[in-house]
C-alpha cells in the first residue's frame, strides 16, 4: 500500500472475531489510494468480551468509522445512538459512522445482497427460497428477499430451530411477512425442502477460511440443475458447499459481489466519495489469482 500517513489521515477499521479471512482492508485502502484520499483501514480482532471497550476506544480516538462482522452484528445495536432505516428493520449493523462522537449504525450488507440477487429476481419471484443460518447475515438476506425479491415462501433452516423461530417471528412483526417455514438442519425432510427451492442461500460461516474443508451440506443429490445456490462466503471463492452444488448442475454464486457492493456503500458513508467499483473488482480478482 502506497498511502503515507499525514497528520490529517483518518482511521477506518473492521471489528470482528475472527477476522483473518477479511479482504476489507485491501478493498478500502486501494479505494482510498485510487481516489487520493487520506484514509487508512485496519482490522481489529475484537472478541465479544471486549466489544464495549472497543466501542469506547473508537469514540475516544475519533475513528471515523468501522465495519462490523461476526459475531457482533446484532449485539452492537445497543451501543448505537441512531440506526438507519434498514439497520433498524433488519436488527443488524455492519457499518458504523462516528459522527462527532455519535455512533450511527447502518446495514450495507443489504445493498450488497440486493446487487447479487437482483439478476435472479425473475427466476426467484413467486417461488420458494431457503436460507440457512440465523445470524446477522441471515437477517440481511431475509430483508432483501422480502423487500425486493418477493418469493412465495422463505424456508429458514438452522441447527437450533428456536433461533430460526425467533427470526421468523421478528420479520413477521417487522415486515408483516408470514410465509415462513422453519426447519432444523439435519432431519431428512429438509433435503426435500432444499430440492424444491429456487434458491438456497448459505448465511452461515461454515466453510469460511481457514476451515475451508467444512460444508453446511455434505450429502449428495440435494441440489438440482438450474437452482441458484448463493454462499455469502467469499474466502475461499468456491466453498465446498458451492463445489457440491455446481457438480449437481446448480448455478453457484459466491459472496464477492456482495462484499464489494457492501464495501462501496460503507466507503461512501465514511468518505462521501463513490468507490471505483470496477477497479476494485479487478484488484480483488487479480489478488485471488496470484
Amino acid at each position: 500500500m502506497k498511502n503515507s500517513l499525514h497528520n490529517n489521515t483518518k482511521l477506518l477499521g473492521l471489528i470482528g472475531h475472527p477476522i483473518k479471512q477479511t479482504y476489507s482492508p485491501l478493498i478500502h485502502n486501494v479505494a482510498s489510494e485510487l481516489l487520493g484520499l487520506e484514509y487508512i483501514y485496519l482490522p481489529f480482532d475484537v472478541p465479544s468480551s471486549a466489544l464495549r471497550n472497543a466501542i469506547k476506544g473508537m469514540v475516544a480516538l475519533g475513528i471515523k468509522g468501522f465495519n462490523v462482522t461476526v459475531p457482533h452484528k446484532e449485539s452492537i445495536l445497543g451501543y448505537m445512538n441512531n440506526l438507519s432505516e434498514e439497520a433498524s428493520i433488519i436488527g443488524s449493523v455492519n457499518t458504523i459512522v462516528n459522527d462527532m462522537g455519535k455512533l450511527v449504525g447502518y446495514n450495507t450488507d443489504a445493498a450488497g445482497i440486493t446487487e447479487t440477487l437482483l439478476p435472479f429476481k425473475e427466476k426467484l419471484m413467486g417461488n420458494e427460497v431457503t436460507v440457512i443460518g440465523s445470524g446477522g447475515s441471515a437477517r440481511s438476506v431475509i430483508y432483501v428477499l422480502i423487500r425486493y425479491i418477493k418469493p412465495s415462501k422463505i424456508n429458514l433452516i438452522n441447527r437450533t430451530e428456536q433461533r430460526a423461530e425467533t427470526i421468523r417471528s421478528y420479520f413477521n412483526e417487522k415486515m408483516k411477512y408470514e410465509n415462513f417455514k422453519v426447519y432444523e438442519l439435519f432431519p431428512p425432510e429438509v433435503f426435500d425442502v432444499l430440492k424444491n427451492s429456487a434458491a438456497i442461500i448459505n448465511a452461515t460461516s461454515v466453510g469460511m477460511f481457514p476451515e475451508v474443508d467444512d460444508s453446511i451440506i455434505t450429502q449428495p443429490n440435494v441440489f438440482v440443475k438450474g437452482q441458484i445456490v448463493f454462499d455469502l462466503i467469499y474466502n475461499p471463492t468456491k466453498t465446498e458447499f458451492l463445489k457440491l452444488a455446481e457438480s449437481e448442475g446448480a448455478i453457484a454464486v459466491n459472496g464477492l459481489k456482495t462484499l464489494v457492493y457492501q464495501a462501496a456503500k460503507s466507503f461512501e458513508l465514511w468518505t462521501n466519495h463513490p468507490m471505483p467499483i470496477d477497479k476494485i473488482s479487478d484488484v480483488i480478482t487479480a489478488y485471488l489469482n496470484t
